[in-house]
């Protein structure tokens, strides 16, 4: 027995060191950790439990039949972060670069399957070099396997992918099927087709990392929710955006204990929003000061500026925000925000995340670009995503609401639950001055009538009591307030039951 037990260690030991330790060390000198060692910092200590770890490979072609590594390219199991259950799957650049074969896809499935059959979430760490060639049409069966499980997972379980090497070819796509991706910078890129085939195909010379380095996606491409430093960093804040969610679809978001008063009052968001109606602030000091201790996770901070959203607390649950950013464009809803802002608030509605929303927004992005480019239907999905859901919704308007933004953002109209506005808020079709040179464009070439027309639109719509007067608005609230007025709201929809007609699914204008 003795025999077999250290036969068992010995087996085990080699499982681990993946590629070898020379492989491992060269991981290191780019600044990269192991695909154990991730794991190690990911999970609580001591909570892996390993799956598969003597799988191997079963390809005869190319002299494969010699070459083979316990575990495959890929480290599987489960753990636990904070004690909840994740299911977990680690590429190991460290053996045949982290290629997928035919195996190593199987290995993937059988925790993606897992975490959906008992409700947890489940995180992919991605450093490998795409498909491993020498299985041919294997390993590419192996990569749709991974893909329908991961378009079956969704809406079902949390789905994060943390790129910390390359990611190329068959690779990207799943990663672009779960909700969140993140990369960490210099050491990660991720493209369909690299800079070698780029060049070939269209003569283009780009290097890795003006490819698909995490300054690419994170800033214009919106692939992306957010970069960090290094490894550490990364995997430090996967465990802080794991306590924002729920395990699956079937429970509610995970409340923790709150030290900080659900009536504490803010008078310092008086005079938040600035006297002259076209000067910027920043809507992130009004979330900080709303969310207990100030705690916020933004998503994708890089990319469409102009809105802000991320997870936070109000009394000890979890919520989700959404908020236009004067400091960026004014606020105006463009094609990058509207995408953005759209996905979270669906994710927010399939994991049972209230979502909190505060509007101050001037309209939709004008001009040929934003035109040419599709911002009607991207527009069209942010309007969608409010209207399908069916949490608890609260709206906040602070200052701007014109136009179709204002019905676009959480209105009542699309079943907002509860909608606030500041004294500051105003509510119309347009602002002021334009609304006057179209409702008395005969009175244009003269500048004083012009000035006191839109003096009295203003008066009539610049301020929050005409849509109060409809009901469109529940309450004009303090500013200081607001989060005392958020909190009590939330407790009167803790029950709350909403559904849509039955369908297959819906067809969301893509």
């Amino acid at each position: 027995m003795k025999d077999i037990l250290e036969e068992l260690e010995q087996r085990r030991e080699r499982a681990r060191m993946g590629g070898g330790a020379d492989r491992i060390a060269k991981q290191h000198e780019k600044g990269k950790l192991s695909a154990r060692e991730r794991i190690t910092l990911l999970l609580d200590e001591n909570s892996f439990e390993e799956w598969d770890m003597f799988v191997e490979h079963r390809c005869t072609d190319f002299g494969m039949e010699g070459k083979t590594i316990p575990g495959d390219g890929v480290v599987t199991g489960h753990g636990t972060i904070n004690g909840r259950l994740v299911y977990v799957f680690s590429k190991d650049f460290t053996v045949f670069g982290g290629s997928l074969s035919e195996t190593h896809a199987q290995k993937i499935v059988k925790v993606q399957k897992a975490a959906v059959q008992n409700g947890a979430p489940i995180i992919g760490i991605f450093d490998a070099g795409g498909a491993r060639i020498q299985e041919g049409v294997a390993s590419l069966g192996g990569y749709a396997d991974i893909f329908l499980q991961n378009t079956l997972a969704s809406g079902v379980v949390p789905q994060i992918s943390v790129i910390m090497g390359p990611c190329a070819g068959g690779d990207v796509y799943s990663p672009a099927i779960t909700d969140f991706i993140f990369m960490v910078r210099d050491t990660s890129y991720m493209y369909v087709t690299g800079p070698d085939v780029v060049k070939t195909v269209t003569n283009e010379e780009v290097t890795h990392e003006e490819l698909g380095g995490a300054s690419v996606h994170a800033r214009k491409s919106g692939v992306v929710d957010g970069s960090f430093e290094n490894d550490l960093e990364a995997l430090v804040q996967m465990r802080r955006l794991i306590d924002f969610l729920p395990l699956s679809n079937r429970e509610a978001p995970p409340t923790r204990p709150v030290y900080d008063h659900p009536d504490r009052s803010e008078p310092s968001l008086d005079t938040l929003v600035p006297n002259n109606p076209n000067k910027p602030y920043d809507i992130k000091e009004l979330i900080e000061k709303v969310a207990d201790e100030g705690d916020f996770f933004e998503i994708s901070p890089e990319f469409g500026k102009n809105i802000v959203v991320g997870f936070g607390r109000l009394e000890g649950q979890p919520v989700g925000f959404v908020a236009n950013q004067p400091m960026s464009l004014a606020g105006v809803l463009d094609i990058d925000a509207s995408r953005k802002a759209a996905r979270f608030v669906r994710f927010c509605d399939a994991f049972n995340i209230p979502i909190v929303t505060f509007v101050d927004v001037p309209g939709f992005l004008p001009g040929t670009k934003q035109e040419y480019g599709g911002l009607i239907k991207h527009g069209a999905k942010l309007l969608f995503a409010y209207a399908e859901a069916t949490v608890p919704k609260l709206t906040v308007i602070t200052r701007k609401a014109y136009g179709g933004a204002y019905d676009v953002m959480s209105s009542k109209h699309l079943r907002g639950d509860v909608n606030y506005a500041w004294p500051t808020a105003e509510i119309a079709v347009m602002g002021a001055k334009g609304a006057a040179e179209i409702i008395f464009r005969a009175d244009a070439n003269d500048p004083e009538k012009m000035a006191e027309h839109a003096k009295n639109y203003e008066d009539r719509f610049a301020n929050p009591f005409v849509a109060a007067g409809r009901g469109y608005i529940d309450d004009v609230i303090q500013p200081r307030n607001t989060r005392r007025r958020l909190v009590r709201a939330l407790r009167t929809l803790k029950h709350k039951k909403a559904s849509n007609p039955w369908k297959k699914h819906d067809n969301i204008p893509l």
